[in-house]
């Protein structure tokens, strides 16, 4: 029998899709591929008992989306999205000495993401790549997402990837999955999540703002493109790009100020009272977020790729286009410079005296900042750094891209303690309410949207109720048959 293959496209003017979707069927086994135009996307495979068992199943998957929009297309006659990734340049430090490198874990590929938290360390590549390890440098596991990652942000104690292929994916539960899908004309630089609410900073100097239930907000282009830095509280987003720091209100009403910079802004930072930009042209500045006005310039030897403080203030740190990693005291005083050794930082965090970055030979370094480290080091005398290695057996998350991917539990054995959600019609969309009791009903869950189905039932080990007035998900998501 003749293989058979239906290849259907939906892209929408404006950005809302840009995806595709192919069957083929051959004999009794159906494949399924789909994701963005562009990419090679994502494969699921079944078998029938028949031929044409086979042909009916696919027959109903192909009806399913043509009804949501989706059209017989030709493969590759569109464009890819658009995806820039910051390109680079790395030359060797010019410091007299060698930072003091503790453990140095090497992902195979140049790495902008990090996150470190009081548990462990998060880094994530442009292969799509996320791992944890521990303090210590032991590899714990690993996150295989479907396009490269463009940074690691946190909420709470919710972690997010941001990623090439336009979508968010929330790797705090057991089993990662898309939180946020970012409009297809949307070049994305830079994002970062506060009380579940998306800011998304672009290549055209743009600032998109999307809500915990992916569903567009505002958007404001700021004065100048090529926008690597998007931070926000309580009180404004500020948004880093060509021209400057541009702080805009929450709520998208207006812009509250901007400060030109020296130089085009390639990272950001944030504290409680200040933001801190680093540029292009060899500084970090650190502007109030009440008034935007420059209170102090912390002058590097080449341009700055990544910034950080410490929660106390004292100490401000940078990373160079040099493999240079900088200290500066609060006033500006340059404190010391050091050689990384792995290239140069794009990202990196401080935690209880220890410098961690992420550089474009793609390793995670973890380097000994205290006192005594940073003096024995400038004076020659390092430690011999430990070269982390990943265990043969390391566990591997992937995505849950459809409700066939998730684990079924029968009603009758659902756990005791689990929370029971159901995928319910408001208003002309699929919401995730929760049925168990002892919760508030007005409130919707964050929850993956490739697994929602009207009338389906799903039993959650972990829910909790997030700040921004909705409940997330932190543990296994089973489904109710």
């Amino acid at each position: 029998m003749a293989r058979e293959t239906t290849y259907l496209e939906l892209s929408q003017d404006g950005g809302g899709a840009h995806k595709f979707y192919e069957v083929v069927v051959d004999g009794t086994t159906v494949v399924v591929r789909y994701g963005r135009i562009g990419a090679a996307g994502q494969v699921q495979q079944s078998s029938f008992p028949t031929a044409e068992r086979a042909r009916a199943a696919a027959a109903k998957k192909i009806g399913e989306k043509i009804r949501k929009g989706y059209a017989p297309a030709v493969q590759g006659q569109r464009a890819a999205r658009p995806v820039t990734r910051r390109q680079v340049a790395s030359a060797p430090s010019t410091a007299r000495a060698v930072a003091p490198v503790l453990w140095r874990f090497r992902t195979g590929a140049s790495a902008f993401g990090i996150h470190v938290d009081e548990d462990r360390c998060w880094v994530g590549n442009q292969a799509g790549d996320v791992y944890t390890l521990s303090h210590g440098g032991e590899v714990l596991a690993r996150y295989s997402l479907p396009d490269g990652v463009k940074c690691l942000v946190a909420d709470e104690f919710w972690i997010y990837a941001g990623c090439d292929d336009g979508a968010v994916y929330d790797l705090s539960s057991k089993v990662p999955f898309k939180a946020y899908d970012i409009a297809e004309d949307v070049d994305i630089f830079w994002l970062d999540i506060r009380e579940g609410v998306l800011n998304v900073a672009d290549a055209n100097g743009g600032l998109t703002v999307i809500d915990h239930e992916d569903e567009f907000q505002w958007s404001r282009k700021s004065s100048g493109a090529q926008a690597w830095m998007v931070r926000a509280d309580a009180d404004a987003v500020y948004h880093g790009h060509v021209d400057g720091v541009t702080a805009y209100a929450p709520d998208g009403s207006g812009e509250l100020w901007h400060t030109r910079t020296n130089g085009q802004v390639l990272f950001g930072w944030q504290e409680d009272d200040a933001v801190f930009a680093g540029t292009a042209r060899h500084c970090v500045q650190r502007l109030s977020k009440e008034t935007g006005a420059l209170e102090a310039t912390f002058r590097c030897d080449a341009a700055v790729y990544s910034c950080a403080t410490s929660p106390d203030g004292r100490h401000v740190f940078a990373g160079d286009s040099s493999s240079s990693v900088y200290c500066f005291a609060a006033d500006g005083r340059r404190l010391w410079k050091l050689g990384t050794g792995s290239g140069s930082a794009l990202s990196m965090q401080y935690l209880d005296e220890r410098l961690y970055l992420v550089t474009t030979d793609g390793s995670l370094v973890c380097v000994d900042a205290s006192e005594a480290a940073i003096s024995a080091a400038r004076e020659g005398t390092v430690p011999t750094a430990v070269d982390v290695k990943s265990a043969a057996a390391l566990p591997v998350y992937t995505p849950a891209a459809s409700a066939a991917a998730v684990a079924a539990v029968p009603a009758a054995a659902a756990p005791v303690d689990g929370v029971v959600v159901e995928c319910v019609q408001q208003g002309g969309r699929l919401r995730v309410h929760v049925v168990s009791g002892g919760y508030e009903p007005s409130w919707n869950v964050q929850f993956p949207r490739g697994i929602r189905e009207p009338g389906a039932r799903y039993v959650v080990d972990g829910l909790h109720a997030a700040s921004g007035g909705f409940y997330r998900v932190r543990g296994e998501i089973r489904r109710l048959v």
